[in-house]
């Protein structure tokens, strides 16, 4: 086998043999993607623990899966689980790993009869969490390029909002948010990797605001959370604004959440406890008072999903290593008037980190 999905599927397979199963049964679309390059939308692959792999997929993509996964084979098939068994090398009833996350208490049934028609009822299956997930942490040359490309579009996007003068007073939430999807698509996303957050005066105090009707208003702040997704890869990007004279102590705030960002930022290096970088930045919200508002993680790893491995946060047992992606996001959450999050996509790589979200963070007053 040659190429990056081979070696990504020999490493999932090599991960595997820890586990006790001599095959992992995966059914997550985006692993599948990661493992295969096929990026329909139904099928599973079957990986045994020397990396070979079989794909089925149903007759939609009969001609996709041979473009986009000519180097594992192929079953075409409505029936995704049996078709991948039906070519296992090994044993019927060997032991049998799955994605646990993945698999619901309808699709473990209709595992356990196919096993059962296969002659095999008692196949110890093994649920497991995270396999491929470890392996797809690591990202590669090809995999932080497509996630730079998002990056720059997020921030072609973000440019475009602010000298077009999307964001002013008067303007619903709804729309701000419509702009800026709007934007990322003309930038060159192929979506959104998560729904965009606009969240106005003190709606900017819920991290996880959804837009709504509320209208922008001079004197206040605006926090928007977006990202976009290139070739299957996510950017996450978070931006806070004025609109007018914004009150002090939301001014004051912001300072602070900009020293506490740039400072975990420049704290970026492969070796560092994750749960040490989270400390960098909260150090410096926490000292100057503000602490008690800042009360989710620093970060989280980016790439396929908008949120996975590494967490950067208080409790994380990880270490970052090059090729780790991040996001670094302190917040401050101040109830009833408002909310700062300052966010860019950083890269570990060359003994320290490369932030790909560029525009300016400097405060600005619209």
């Amino acid at each position: 086998m040659t190429g990056r999905f081979a070696d990504r599927r020999e490493a999932v397979g090599a991960a595997l043999v820890d586990t006790g199963a001599t095959a992992l049964l995966v059914t997550d679309p985006r692993n599948i993607a990661y493992l295969t390059g096929f990026r329909g939308s139904g099928g599973a692959v079957l990986v045994e623990t020397d990396g070979q792999a079989v794909l089925c997929t149903d007759s939609r993509y009969e001609l996709q899966v041979v473009e986009q996964a000519p180097d594992v084979g192929h079953v075409i098939s409505r029936e995704y689980v049996s078709g991948v068994l039906g070519r296992r090398r090994g044993r019927a009833d060997a032991p049998l790993a799955v994605e646990a996350d993945e698999l619901t208490l309808t699709a473990a049934s209709a595992l356990r009869r196919t096993l059962a028609d296969a002659g095999a009822p008692d196949t110890r299956v093994i649920e497991t969490s995270g396999v491929v997930e470890q392996v797809r942490r690591r990202k590669d040359d090809s995999e932080v390029a497509l996630i730079e490309r998002a990056c720059a579009v997020v921030d072609d996007a973000w440019t475009h909002l602010l000298t077009s003068g999307a964001i002013a007073a008067g303007r619903s939430e709804r729309d701000v948010a419509a702009d800026l999807e709007h934007a990322m698509r003309r930038a060159g996303s192929d979506g959104v990797a998560f729904e965009t957050i606009v969240a106005s005066g003190p709606n900017g105090a819920h991290p996880h605001h959804v837009p709504g009707d509320r209208l922008l208003a001079d004197g206040e702040l605006v926090v928007l959370d977006f990202g976009a997704m290139v070739g299957g890869y996510s950017s996450d990007c978070t931006r806070t604004v004025a609109l007018g004279q914004a009150p002090g102590r939301l001014i004051d705030a912001y300072t602070v959440v900009l020293e506490a960002q740039l400072a975990g930022v420049a704290a970026v290096r492969p070796g560092i406890a994750c749960s040490d970088l989270d400390a960098v930045s909260r150090g410096i919200i926490d000292s100057a008072g503000y602490g008690g508002y800042f009360g989710h993680s620093l970060g989280h790893g980016v790439g396929l999903d908008v949120h996975e491995a590494p967490a950067v946060s208080s409790r994380s047992t990880s270490t970052l290593s090059d090729g780790d992606v991040i996001t670094i996001e302190p917040g401050i959450y101040l109830p009833d008037l408002g909310g700062i999050r300052i966010e860019d996509t950083v890269a570990v790589s060359g003994g320290g980190g490369r932030s790909l979200t560029t525009t300016s963070k400097a405060f600005s007053v619209l």
